[in-house]
């Protein structure tokens, strides 16, 4: 009797343990996520809202945040597009090979950045594999916006497959099928069925690969040169202005992409009954 009254009073009364449980929760995020993320934004208001922005609407900082959303916006548009065209191809049709195809298209969540960055010159660069035979028309893709956008494809290469395509396996097929039935083509039925059930992976994978796209750092400092005013992105910017001793200029950048992606993972938590709606 006194173990069934304990077990009530654990599921239905006051339960100690909970207040203990979200106090050292905090306790361990404080140190580790709170406290780092809270600095930034004290030590770039601390001396005032006007140096603040003033810092924020430099000509160098401009640039390299507007190249950020530019390189990170047509990675996204790339990988949205394969990871919907593979995640449709590799859950519908089984051949020899696929498990493979999947753990390749996978891979580069587990490569390190600068390993990716450093790849992509051994094949890119003016002494690559392929940029050796660009190099005799005048193209050159290293050191361009171009690379960033090579850069940030290939470390967010799995993101959108990895969120399409478990909808795909879930998703019953009987609406494909019934459409199939009354004379709807492939593509009508893709377009008018298939596609409305995916909103909510695509929407999904695409704010993912968007934010981890504006923050890469590793691999973009390899392809980009890091050229001030040319092919230097936000994470570029706050590191060569830290090196230099612009710590305010530095600052006020990274307090806009913590932001930025607090923003994306809001829009995520708070619309997730929307994007997981049918």
């Amino acid at each position: 009797m006194s173990t069934a009254i304990s077990t009530m009073r654990h599921v239905r009364g006051f339960d100690v343990v909970r207040p203990l449980s979200v106090v050292a929760l905090l306790a361990i995020m404080l140190p580790l996520v709170l406290l780092p993320l809270l600095s930034i934004f004290i030590f770039g208001t601390s001396k005032g809202l006007g140096t603040f922005w003033a810092a924020l609407t430099a000509p160098e900082a401009t640039f390299a945040m507007q190249l950020s959303l530019f390189t990170s916006f047509w990675a996204t548009v790339f990988n949205v597009f394969f990871g919907l065209f593979a995640a449709y191809v590799l859950s519908r049709y089984d051949f020899y090979g696929r498990n493979a195809i999947i753990v390749t298209i996978s891979l580069p969540t587990a490569i390190p950045t600068a390993v990716a960055g450093f790849a992509l010159l051994l094949l890119w660069g003016p002494y690559g594999v392929l940029g050796r035979l660009l190099a005799p028309h005048g193209i050159q893709l290293m050191f361009t916006a171009w690379a960033i956008i090579l850069a940030n494809i290939f470390v967010t290469f799995p993101l959108a497959f990895g969120v399409i395509k478990p909808v795909f396996d879930t998703m019953s097929r009987s609406l494909e099928e019934a459409s199939a039935t009354i004379g709807a083509t492939r593509w009508q039925t893709f377009w008018h069925v298939t596609l409305p059930s995916l909103r909510g992976a695509i929407v999904t994978g695409a704010l993912l690969t968007f934010a981890r796209a504006v923050g890469e750092f590793g691999s973009t400092i390899l392809v980009s040169g890091n050229l001030a005013m040319r092919t230097q992105t936000a994470p570029l910017y706050i590191f060569a202005k830290f090196n230099e001793g612009q710590v305010e200029a530095a600052n006020a950048v990274a307090i806009v992409l913590a932001l930025f992606s607090f923003f994306i993972f809001s829009v995520l938590f708070f619309a997730r009954d929307w994007l997981e709606a049918d």
